[in-house]
């Protein structure tokens, strides 16, 4: 269990990344201003589902005792 929450937790860090490159690009670029706050906001959801699988990871593994 604890190396499947792993794998899904670098999962989600990864979506973060490209969501966040996405979102920057975006707003280089000068593209529309509600879809770089529309991923903006989806980068922010992505990244609590992140921590919240980082700490089940180390809460099942036993935090690394």
């Amino acid at each position: 269990m604890s190396s499947f929450t792993t794998v899904l937790a670098l999962l989600v860090m990864g979506v973060v990344v490209l969501v966040l490159v996405r979102g920057l690009y975006n707003m280089m670029t000068g593209g529309d201003a509600n879809r770089s706050n529309k991923l903006m906001q989806l980068r922010i959801l992505l990244q609590a589902a992140a921590v919240i699988l980082i700490m089940l990871t180390l809460w099942i593994t036993g935090g690394g005792r």
